[in-house]
């Protein structure tokens, strides 16, 4: 496995993927909120894909390029959630920055319809989600 382009051999195959994450590499960036696949604050890229790692062993993972906020470039998405203030207590931001890179790599001028779905998986319990799609809008232009 890959995680943000750098070889790593997790020492137990069994183990979640969100745990080997942020307590065996650090990353912090992906947050356990439900455990249940139902949030998505611990979404990460698997090649190239969103996905829970909270769902997700690492031996699942074995041969994939996995990508967490961390591992993501400084970009105007990034900058966008800032000056857009789309930020509140941060706990969803990185799934929903995650998702929304993903979104834009697909389709880098979505409508907002298409922003929504993007995010679908993506809960956030501090806005009514309206700042985050214009950030996401923002970026695309």
């Amino acid at each position: 496995m890959k995680v943000n382009g750098v070889p790593v051999t997790p020492p137990d195959p069994d183990a979640r993927l969100l745990d080997y994450l942020r307590d065996d590499l650090g990353l912090i960036g992906a947050k356990e909120g439900c455990g249940m696949g139902e949030c998505g604050s611990c979404t990460v890229l698997m090649d190239g894909v969103p996905v829970c790692s909270c769902l997700v062993l690492v031996c699942q993972a074995e041969d994939a390029d996995v990508t967490t906020v961390e591992g993501l470039r400084r970009t105007a998405l990034q900058e966008a959630f800032v000056t857009g203030q789309a930020v509140q207590c941060g706990f969803c931001i990185a799934g929903m920055v995650v998702s929304a890179s993903a979104l834009l790599a697909e389709n880098p001028d979505p409508t907002d319809e298409q922003i929504r779905a993007g995010l679908e998986g993506n809960l956030c319990r501090c806005t009514g989600y309206g700042a985050i799609v214009r950030a996401v809008r923002e970026a695309a232009r």
